[in-house]
């Protein structure tokens, strides 16, 4: 079975030679339901994952030059999810996210500087807890394909590590013998597929009726 990126290649450049269908830039939209907005942290020895549930961004690149790429993205910071729902519960309050006070964490890209074709360099900025900090996360395009529905979709995966302390999201406990509970490095996976509709085809101009004698 051939893998995504192996179709994905000759699909752009059918799709390109067809009527210039990614000419300059195109926009996809976040398609949570096949997407993973996810991070992971140590608590004592381990790395314990969680994820937001609702989210929603675009996506807007030439497939050509990913330097004009540019990422927006809205997460309801309430819908954390660790799969336990007292950890949930104290993570949404004030001793974190405080997600009454601050409902929303949203990332805007500033920079893209691509390495090599499908890999790049994502520069933006990161506003969680009512703090704004740069951060860089390091991106790749999985590839692009029209779908059976009509639309085009398009993949993409981006890694980044912060610092929750520069957010002032700084709970802890000591543990005995030196050390804490948890670490203040949070690692970030993120996994997207966008979707955009397939453009509609040009209307033909009508054909004037032909004039009476």
């Amino acid at each position: 079975m051939r893998s995504l990126r192996t179709f994905a290649m000759p699909a752009l450049a059918l799709m390109m030679a067809a009527g210039g269908a990614f000419a300059d830039t195109e926009t996809y939209k976040i398609d949570p339901s096949h997407s993973n907005v996810g991070f992971s942290i140590r608590h004592f020895f381990s790395k314990v994952p969680g994820k937001f549930k609702t989210y929603e961004g675009t996506i807007t690149l030439d497939p050509k030059d990913l330097s004009k790429t540019l990422v927006e993205v809205t997460i309801d910071t309430a819908s954390i999810d660790t799969g336990n729902g007292d950890r949930d519960s104290h993570l949404q309050s004030s001793d974190f996210f405080d997600a009454a006070k601050f409902p929303k964490t949203t990332f805007k890209s500033t920079a893209v500087t691509p390495q090599g074709t499908t890999k790049a360099t994502l520069k933006g900025e990161l506003t969680m807890h009512g703090v704004t900090k740069p951060v860089t996360l390091e991106a790749e395009v999985l590839g692009f394909s029209p779908d059976p529905w009509g639309n085009y979709r398009a993949g993409f995966e981006a890694k980044t590590k912060i610092n929750r302390q520069d957010f002032g999201i700084s709970w802890n406990k000591v543990v005995e013998g030196g050390g804490s509970v948890l670490s203040d490095d949070v690692e970030i996976t993120i996994n997207i597929e966008g979707v955009r509709p397939a453009p509609k085809p040009a209307t033909p101009p009508a054909t004037p009726a032909p004039k009476k004698n």
